[in-house]
C-alpha cells in the first residue's frame, strides 16, 4: 500500500508476517524507513491514522495522508 504524506513524500507499506515494513519512494528507489515502527496489532484501516499520528508536524491545517492504491 502506498501513502501520500501531506504531498511531501510517498511511502510504500507492505505486511511480511507478522510485521509492517516501511519504506520511503524516493526517485526511483525504496529507502527503509526504520524511524519507528508500525505496531502488528494495527491493520490496514487504522495506518492512516497511525501515519497521521506520527507525521502531523509535517502537516498544514486541513493536510491529509492518502491512500494511493
Amino acid at each position: 500500500m502506498k501513502f501520500n504524506i501531506y504531498d511531501r513524500f510517498v511511502l510504500d507499506i507492505a505486511r511480511k508476517d507478522d510485521a509492517w515494513q516501511m519504506f520511503m519512494l524516493d526517485s526511483g528507489k525504496r529507502i527503509r524507513v526504520t524511524d519507528f515502527a508500525i505496531p502488528s496489532w494495527i491493520d490496514e484501516s487504522g495506518l492512516p491514522q497511525f501515519l497521521d499520528d506520527i507525521y502531523h508536524e509535517m502537516g498544514e491545517p486541513g493536510d491529509v495522508i492518502v491512500r494511493m492504491d
